[in-house]
């Protein structure tokens, strides 16, 4: 059950309206009528309960469940309990992000501006806008409608922020253009200088960063990542991204729409990434590489050239999956040969 000191539960809902809200067929038309109050996993639902069954290894469980309905495909349906409503859906994950929407709301403050809030005189803030205590918005910012900034965050001189943003607890923007429906997690560091030196007379002198970070719409941006500002670019984050908790993006990188990046990736300087790319948790990438659309970097794997698009890379340094696992059965027949 989802706790409701922290989200607003917006049921119950019928049957036949959740089977509307999901787009599933109802086995029994005769249990339209009937009320759910709430969502559950499998182990956990009871009566008054909807849960999902979509993965055949839950079918000794699924026989067991005790909610009142389950959204579950027609392959599966007979595995579900004798008693239970079925709604057959072809995809049960997709339909629980659907109600999950629906049944249930962050529970959020009305929208005010705290008095222990710092916003200069100068700032445009707009409509429906939460400002918490301790935060900070500087001279000529721009915040767009239905914006949350929570305490402690700094949003520094002439930055533009869209529409229905959220920027974290102790966040930090700057340098910055920000498009509409995005969340910068707590921690975050946006806008920072890039990692830009040159050696001269046996000193490292800092190299200016002049650019700025530009972030589509829908972009989410987790805890205690960073994205430098470009030195003379600027630094990119296509519409739709999704960067995990403790990810270093650099200077003058270039992120296309809908990239999924996991916690503690590292992307040196001006990379540049299509659409779709997605990489797995602790991956690194040299600087200059073109990463093709849809290619996926496995978790730990190290590139150091170009990628071409729709690649599987593994490894480091990152090679393809195929020849990935070849060397991998190569090592391992030859360590028994050896006696290891």
């Amino acid at each position: 059950m989802v706790d409701t000191h922290f989200y607003q539960n917006n049921g119950p809902f019928e049957l036949a309206k959740i089977a509307e809200l999901t787009s599933s067929t109802l086995s029994d038309t005769s249990k339209a009528g009937v009320q759910i109050k709430d969502m559950a996993t499998i182990k956990n639902a009871k009566e008054g309960d909807i849960c999902f069954f979509y993965d055949k290894k839950a079918k000794d469980e699924a026989s067991q469940i005790k909610a009142s309905a389950c959204v579950t495909t027609k392959e599966l349906a007979p595995f579900v309990a004798n008693g239970v409503t079925v709604l057959i859906n072809d995809n049960p994950k997709l339909a629980f992000l659907s109600l999950s929407k629906a049944f249930y709301d962050l529970k959020t403050p009305k929208s005010s501006i705290s008095e222990k809030a710092f916003v200069d005189k100068t700032a445009k803030i707009g409509k429906n806008c939460i400002i918490e205590p301790f935060a900070v918005i500087k001279e000529n910012v721009v915040l767009g409608d239905g914006c949350r900034i929570e305490s402690g965050a700094v949003i520094e001189a002439n930055c533009q922020i869209g529409n229905n943003c959220r920027i974290g607890a102790n966040a930090y923007v700057s340098y910055c253009l920000m498009g509409n429906d995005c969340y910068i997690y707590s921690g975050a560091r946006i806008g920072c200088d890039g990692f830009g030196f040159d050696l001269i007379g046996g000193k490292h002198e800092r190299v200016p960063q002049l650019g700025r970070v530009i972030i589509g719409n829908d972009v989410e941006i987790g805890a205690n990542s960073c994205v430098d500002r470009g030195a003379l670019d600027d630094t990119v984050i296509g519409d739709g991204c999704r960067v995990d908790n403790l990810v270093q993006i650099a200077h003058n990188d270039v992120l296309g729409r809908g990239c999924v990046v996991v916690a503690q990736v590292g992307i040196a300087g001006s990379c540049t990434f299509g659409d779709y790319v997605v990489c797995g948790g602790q991956a690194g990438f040299a600087d200059h590489l073109n990463i093709g659309s849809f290619a996926q970097i496995a978790a730990q794997s190290g590139v150091m050239r170009d990628v071409e698009p729709k690649a599987v890379l593994l490894g480091t340094p990152a090679i393809g999956f195929k020849d990935y696992m070849r060397q991998v059965a190569f090592l391992q027949k030859n360590s028994k040969k050896q006696g290891g």
